[in-house]
């Protein structure tokens, strides 16, 4: 079932799969790596995750996420990975740099959002997660996928139209942007 989205009719390339390591622009080794679903509270993945959205600047939330405090970040992955999505995380040693996940809207549809840490922003991680995401999004069978953004940021919307996004939808402040994977 396709929603009332506008998708691209071509299908888009194939993207790099996960696992991935690459050195970014500051020189540091990044891993990137499917989440497998085996790890929850109290596991040292897990608690990696919790300890980059807790330390994740506020100026850089967007739509309420993640949310603000431990407890309700916790809460919040949770659910998200308990969901039936997708989810890459971006590994510096033993750090998440950054998380990148597709949410389900349905069986087909996918709806993606990624982070990146501060510390870790404007050194070419960003890009390589939404690729090995979306790469991961492919073998998984996801067909459809969407995000929005503020179109006031331009880095996001060039990066998300450099990996094949294209424009579907831009009525007010937010831009929507669809792909299609399979």
């Amino acid at each position: 079932m396709v929603d009332e989205r506008v998708y691209p009719e071509e299908v888009a390339a194939e993207f790099p799969r996960p696992p991935r390591a690459f050195e970014d622009a500051d020189g540091r080794t990044i891993e990137v790596r499917a989440w497998t679903g085996e790890h929850g509270p109290g596991d040292d993945a897990f608690e990696a995750v919790v300890e980059m959205y807790t330390e994740f600047d506020p100026a850089d939330r967007a739509q309420g996420v993640p949310p603000v405090g431990e407890e309700r970040v916790r809460d919040w992955l949770a659910t998200l990975f308990e969901q039936d999505g997708h989810d890459v995380l971006a590994w510096h040693g033993d750090e998440v740099a950054g998380h990148a996940t597709l949410v389900p809207d349905d069986d087909s549809t996918y709806e993606l959002a990624i982070f990146v840490h501060q510390d870790y922003q404007g050194a070419g991680i960003g890009t390589k997660l939404i690729e090995a995401l979306l790469g991961h999004g492919q073998e998984e069978g996801a067909e459809y996928v969407w995000l929005t953004v503020e179109r006031w940021n331009r880095p996001a919307v060039a990066l998300y139209e450099k990996v094949g996004f294209e424009t579907a939808a831009a009525e007010s402040f937010e831009m929507e942007m669809a792909i299609r994977l399979n």
